[in-house]
């Protein structure tokens, strides 16, 4: 097996930095390591995930935890990008495991075995990194390990090396996983629920991003309540560090509403929205209004919902930016939108925690109950409007573009929300696993 040579061979890659073993005797002794499992790393440039463990793997060691990551080969991601190469911190340990994607390296004419794409696309990681995994444990000797899914791969390969070396293990989930309807595939299903069950009864602790997930959990395993926490995700004030957050009033002077990030078609169904904006431009003289969707994922969907309705003068398709233009965008808009549908009130889309982080006003569209809503609340954003409900979105849009100081969340209750918050949550937890 190719993952069986030596840790410094070309599998592995070198984060910057000293490597761990010339780091300073003084720090080696002080440091306890951490090996964390994640698939989603850079230069992945495919999920949102990834800035949640990039920054731990930046804070964890000011707090006593110096990271080891087990990824994937650069090759099993459906797109890269060399931006956020350069924040893999100095002296984070990163290892590159094997991993074939089933639907790109093991397809003929399109087609493949369903058995090799479960529990994902990404199964074919799980012994290499195992494997891996092991070495890892054996040369830093880690207190404690850590898995995030999704991939569910990840937290098959944590539950084996939990196993073979018995150390304390934190199975991180930034969704629910076996839910009802999802995967759609029965034995795809039937696989997650298998990974979920012996992932939250065997871990130390896991950890949800949402107050929501963490209740539906406790009481799906309530043997294992007491080790089911919540760490949610967050926005990274460096990021904004050096920005150009200076907003400035469109060229035709119109109220720019910016939608950053993918518009699913059921879990962020824009139709009411559109049917809303119809309804605003026919009650409104002349509407000084443009809603941005920039790097939406499905374009053909906005451009034809905006034909349908009417209101293309009133919407504009924008191509993705890099990371930190799309955080310059969102400083700058007028407003900011939120599309979250009731189908997902246990999950809170990781660009929302960038939105309070920009400090401009913003416009929700989500169940009032779910843990979306439940999060603007608590920062200040008290006017939410149902993504599902044209009517009450109609008149939110009047109230928002009426006066829009009034949806602006508060600075006190943001600052709250940051990465470094998180990770100190993280290193705490992980202290108490290992003491216990």
């Amino acid at each position: 097996m190719r993952t069986a040579t030596p840790v410094r061979d070309r599998f592995t890659a070198r984060a910057g930095g000293a490597w761990p073993d010339k780091q300073p005797q003084r720090l080696k002794n002080l440091m306890r390591h951490l090996l964390m499992v994640a698939f989603h790393f850079p230069p992945c440039a495919v999920s949102s995930g990834i800035q949640r463990t990039l920054r731990f793997a930046r804070d964890l060691p000011q707090l006593g935890w110096q990271p080891v990551v087990l990824t994937a080969f650069k090759s099993a991601y459906e797109r890269i990008s060399p931006d956020l190469l350069h924040e893999i911190p100095d002296g984070v340990f990163v290892h590159r495991a094997v991993a074939l994607d089933a639907a790109r390296h093991l397809a003929i004419a399109g087609r493949y075995p369903a058995v090799l794409a479960r529990p994902d696309r990404w199964a074919s990681w799980g012994w290499p990194a195992t494997v891996a995994g092991w070495r890892l444990v054996r040369r830093f000797r880690p207190a404690a390990i850590w898995s995030t899914y999704p991939i569910a791969t990840a937290h098959v390969i944590g539950f084996r090396i939990a196993r073979m070396s018995g150390l304390p293990w934190v199975a991180d989930f930034r969704d629910p996983m076996a839910q009802d309807g999802y995967p759609e595939d029965p034995a795809t299903w039937r696989a997650f629920a298998r990974i979920e069950a012996r992932t939250v009864r065997h871990a130390a602790a896991s950890v949800f991003t949402t107050r929501g997930a963490a209740r539906t959990y406790r009481q799906r395993y309530p043997d294992a309540a007491r080790r089911v926490h919540v760490i949610e995700n967050g926005f990274d004030e460096a990021s904004f560090a050096g920005l150009d957050t200076m907003s400035r009033p469109a060229p035709d002077g119109r109220f720019t509403l910016v939608h950053s990030g993918v518009v699913y078609p059921s879990e962020r169904d824009p139709t009411h929205l559109f049917r809303a904006l119809a309804a605003f431009k026919n009650s409104t003289p002349a509407p000084r209004l443009l809603v941005r969707f920039r790097a939406s994922g499905h374009d053909a969907l906005i451009g034809s919902l905006a034909r349908q309705f009417g209101v293309s003068d009133l919407v504009e398709i924008a191509p993705p930016l890099p990371y930190r233009a799309a955080l310059e965008e969102m400083c700058r808009a007028d407003g900011l939108l939120v599309l979250q549908a009731a189908n997902c009130n246990e999950q809170i889309p990781a660009k929302v925690y960038e939105y309070l982080r920009a400090h401009r006003p913003i416009l929700a569209l989500t169940d009032p109950r779910g843990d979306t809503a439940d999060l603007l609340q608590r920062c200040g954003v008290r006017s939410i409007a149902p993504l599902d409900d044209a009517s009450a979105i109609q008149a939110a849009l009047s109230e928002f573009l009426h006066k829009p100081e009034d949806f602006v969340p508060s600075a006190r209750s943001v600052r709250d929300c940051s990465r470094e918050s998180r990770a100190r949550e993280l290193a705490a937890l992980l202290d108490s696993v290992v003491r216990g």
